[in-house]
């Protein structure tokens, strides 16, 4: 019997090659399993099911390689992706590892540190580019502050603007078909990082040159790190057709970022954002960022990368199942229906429908006593979670 919750390639489940290649290094302790070369890490998720891998320049080519040591790393990539069949959806640069940024990248007080960050982030989309990427991710790890008194955040925001509009010019001079995603983060590895949830990335997308070229790419982990709902940010990205790529893992609580395996902590909150990412009909790949446990060795890393995206499908299907069930559908519909006796007031604004609602009678106390029958809803939903119902 086939197993419904295999990933296969149609799924377009996507892992970095820095996720499945972390060899357990941490800040307390050294490394606890080979670093494999990106080749093998192809062969690894090919292996799993995976549809692709996305990189940092630094997953696969050194910092400061040269030009003909480049060459030669990225064709054995490109030999390795043609052998499995895998693809490159995403790629994204590397501001954040080397002491150069140790003040930020395109926010560093230091202009010939944010010369050269451009300069990378170019050859990085070239790279990028060169392997079929649509997605340019950029993550300002780095942009921020310990204290306040380093940096004007007026004018690190207008470096932040200048960079990406930079960029956005010359991808569009090189006839480059990208779009970019905004990552956003609230701390680590700074003590604060510009534009620090998905909503202020969403409102700071406006100001650019090309707002239409530019989108966000939240990640569950960050997100929760600001004690904030993820299905609500990727819903406020969806509603303004800036979902262009998701990170996917899991976190416990606002707390460092932890990168845990997709829906190992809070599969309930998991369940309602692969619920809303299969109900709008989201298209793009499910990219998972974490990590698995420093307890593993290579086995269990193959072991955390289909645990990964077994736990997506049975969710969808566990979300397919709570969408069908009558009793929920009953709810629903109850609660949505609308008897039309305020239509002519809650539509577009008029000076008669002004008139019309400041002279409308309301019986607060009546609206008031109203049941809404959330615990039974949310009661169901946690039944079918956990595959009793």
């Amino acid at each position: 019997m086939t197993d419904p919750f295999e990933p296969r390639r149609e799924h377009r489940f996507t892992f970095g090659l820095w996720t499945v290649g972390n060899p357990g290094r941490d800040a307390f302790g050294a490394a606890v399993r080979p670093t494999l070369r990106p080749p093998e890490l192809v062969a690894l998720l090919a292996g799993v099911g995976a549809y692709g891998v996305n990189l940092h320049d630094e997953d696969l080519v050194p910092f400061g390689a040269p030009a003909a040591e480049r060459d030669r790393i990225v064709a054995e990539f490109k030999r390795a992706l043609d052998d499995h069949g895998l693809r490159v959806p995403m790629a994204t640069t590397n501001l954040f590892s080397q002491p150069v940024f140790k003040d930020g990248a395109f926010t560093a007080n230091d202009p010939a540190v944010r010369a050269f960050a451009l300069q990378k982030t170019m050859r990085a989309i070239e790279l990028g580019v060169e392997l079929g990427a649509s997605t340019y991710v950029f993550w300002g790890g780095r942009e921020g502050v310990e204290t306040q008194a380093a940096k004007d955040p007026v004018e690190a925001l207008k470096r932040f603007r200048h960079a990406l509009n930079f960029l956005t010019h010359f991808c569009r001079d090189r006839g480059y078909d990208l779009r970019f995603a905004l990552e956003a983060k609230p701390n680590e590895p700074r003590a604060d990082i510009y534009l620090p949830t998905t909503g202020a990335m969403l409102a700071f997308i406006e100001t650019l040159d090309h707002p239409e070229m530019v989108g966000v790419n939240p990640e569950v982990a960050h997100e929760h790190m600001a004690g904030l709902d993820f299905t609500h940010a990727l819903a406020q990205a969806w509603e303004r057709g800036k979902l262009f790529h998701v990170d996917l893992n899991d976190q416990q609580g606002p707390r460092y970022d932890q990168d845990l395996r997709f829906g190992s902590a809070n599969p309930k909150a998991a369940f309602w954002l692969v619920r809303f990412l299969e109900s709008v009909g989201y298209e793009g790949p499910r990219h998972f960022d974490a990590h698995a446990y420093r307890t593993e060795d290579v086995e269990g890393v193959r072991d955390f990368a289909r645990g990964c995206m077994r736990t997506y499908l049975i969710l969808r299907e566990r979300a397919r199942a709570f969408d069908a069930d009558s009793e929920v559908r009953d709810l629903l519909a109850a609660l949505r229906a609308d008897d039309g006796s305020q239509s002519d007031v809650l539509g577009a604004y008029s000076p008669a429908a002004a008139r019309a609602l400041l002279g409308r009678r309301f019986e607060p106390a009546a609206l008031g006593a109203r049941g809404y029958r959330y615990e039974r809803l949310d009661q169901l939903a946690v039944e079918h979670l956990l595959g009793v119902r």
